[in-house]
């Protein structure tokens, strides 16, 4: 599914549920008129700590279907295997040129599957070599702290120790380097809370698929 066209997005942080030495972060992506952000994705890091790595086991997948992949944006942790099965009549050639994975499925057909392994940090941004209006993003993530937003636009952390944290958000068409913002915060027990403001830009203009 494709965004609509935001122009701008609030994005408030707060941390919730006091505990002593953990405590909840909840993160709400909104645009004008409140409206919600999905697919937005908020990491967590902690500062002057190691921060727990996420766990690679799980079955993640990239489906091709009706000349476009989905979902439109997917989050793996470090080191996961995703499966890129051709679900449409018509054969697809899939890569990616980012530096966090370079890769190239070469053609293949219907109910034909491809796998590949994101073993380092970063956004991947897929695209289809056949058919120019097909794209989509891979965000690889370090952190067990990683959640991307919901059809309401709020993803929801719990169990964050308590001290100075560092939260980014990223989404395909923020208006900022590397389509990321970043803010440090202290997480205090008893709860704190930041708003920030971010623009989005419009979504690039897709052609049809009438020419494959």
């Amino acid at each position: 599914m494709r965004f609509p066209i935001v122009l701008a997005a609030l994005l408030t942080i707060g941390a919730v549920s006091p505990l002593p030495a953990a405590t909840g972060v909840t993160v709400y992506v909104r645009g004008p008129g409140n409206a919600p952000i999905a697919d937005a994705v908020v990491t967590v890091h902690l500062i002057g700590r190691p921060t727990p790595a996420a766990s690679a086991a799980g079955s993640y997948t990239v489906n091709q279907k009706d000349i476009q992949f989905h979902p439109f944006v997917l989050m793996v942790p470090v080191g996961s295997e995703v499966s890129f099965p051709n679900l449409d009549p018509v054969r697809h050639h899939v890569y990616s040129f980012s530096p966090a994975k370079k890769f190239e499925l070469k053609l293949y057909a219907k109910e034909q599957n491809r796998a590949v392994t994101f073993d380092k940090p970063g956004i991947v941004a897929l695209g289809c070599n056949i058919h120019d209006q097909m794209s989509a993003y891979i965000d690889v993530v370090d952190t067990t702290y990683a959640v991307k937003t919901d059809a309401s636009g709020n993803a929801v952390f719990n169990g964050v120790p308590a001290g100075q944290i560092s939260i980014e958000v990223w989404h395909p068409y923020l208006r900022a380097p590397g389509s990321m913002i970043r803010k440090q915060v202290t997480l205090a027990a008893a709860g704190t809370a930041e708003t920030i403001a971010v623009t989005l830009r419009a979504p690039p203009r897709m052609t049809g698929s009438s020419h494959y």
